[in-house]
């Protein structure tokens, strides 16, 4: 009895020390939104059980080694012990209440990121390779606009339905903790109620080909008050008639996701900026020479493989001939030529 009791202390002070180590050592990054809350609890749990369970078998292990230790001068073998039943029901019915009660909080706890909320704001959330688009809806249902990045309101309800034109991508921002895959054919609905001001990266969590590293996007938290005023004017906008064929280039640009992969600045990107690029002659991968005019545009967004420039991968995917439409692509390239 006095080996157990000094062995419980062990394990108790054991215990208290891996998980205060454990819950203190910043494994994630912070928390910003209400199902994050939830789901760091339900973490939180279970490394309190992981301390317990290190402690039992380390300390246990660690005391027999030292204090049943073969003495000098001792040659006998220790007791045989054959079985003990009490101690087998004890270490079978345990593991399996905690199991039990684990999966009934990780049922609730996913009841309770899942559930419908009153005043959900709806956005549309589009993966392709490589890049995500963002789709806010008009008060007639319908898309209104759409953004490269992701602007959501503090404190309300969203639901995100996620989808995907070519590949499985998975929508994922570690800070809030939920992710959801986003399947071709499919809309899956994935709901965030951001607590935290601020901007974050949204990432893509499935592999989905050779430009997945790049696939980023910029996720903003607003006041309510600053993300209706972005969004009312965001809505005037799409809603203004006679609009330009460059500012459409520029829409399709965002609705599309190209701005995520080429810059209209001239910073370096995965593929080449777009600012000065028309008129402009570039040595392609093959060794080749080609002048950069609408042809080799429109050949480029088509047929992406067909002219690499040097310097760049081929990762552009092959699927905008299937999505674009031409009045779409005429102002794309209309757009990218105005970036002198």
């Amino acid at each position: 009895m006095r080996h157990i009791l000094t062995a419980a202390v062990l394990v108790v002070i054991v215990t208290v020390i891996v998980a205060f180590i454990l819950i203190n050592a910043n494994l994630l990054p912070t928390v910003a939104s209400q199902e994050g809350m939830i789901i760091d609890n339900l973490l939180t749990l279970h490394l309190l059980v992981i301390a317990f369970l290190f402690a039992l078998i380390v300390v246990f292990m660690t005391y027999s080694i030292v204090v049943f230790r073969r003495k000098p001068g001792e040659e006998g073998d220790g007791k045989y012990i054959h079985g003990n039943t009490k101690l087998e029901i004890v270490w079978t019915l345990l593991p399996l209440a905690t199991v039990l009660y684990f999966a009934s909080l990780g049922a609730s706890s996913l009841y309770e990121i899942t559930k419908p909320l009153d005043n959900e704001l709806k956005i549309g959330v589009v993966g392709f390779q490589w890049a995500w688009r963002f789709d806010y809806y008009g008060p007639d249902g319908k898309v209104a606009f759409s953004s490269n990045e992701l602007y959501l309101p503090k404190d309300r309800p969203v639901r995100l339905d996620i989808t995907s034109t070519d590949v499985i991508h998975s929508f994922w921002v570690p800070e809030f903790r939920v992710k959801q895959d986003a399947v071709p054919g499919q809309r899956h609905p994935l709901r965030i109620t951001p607590t935290q001001l601020g901007e974050f990266k949204v990432r893509c969590a499935e592999i989905c080909g050779r430009g997945h590293a790049v696939m980023y996007a910029t996720a903003r938290v607003l006041e309510p008050s600053e993300f209706q005023s972005w969004y009312e004017q965001q809505l005037a906008s799409s809603q203004e008639e006679g609009g330009d064929i460059v500012a459409m280039g520029a829409k399709v640009a965002q609705k599309y996701g190209c701005i995520g992969c080429h810059s209209t600045d001239g910073s370096p990107m995965a593929g080449p900026t777009w600012k000065g690029l028309f008129g402009k002659e570039e040595t392609l991968a093959d060794g080749r020479t080609i002048t950069v005019d609408e042809e080799y545009i429109r050949r480029s967004i088509l047929d992406p493989g067909a002219d690499i420039v040097k310097g760049f991968a081929n990762i552009m995917p092959n699927t905008y001939k299937d999505q674009i439409s031409d009045e779409e692509l005429e102002a794309l390239i209309a757009y990218i030529k105005s970036l002198k």
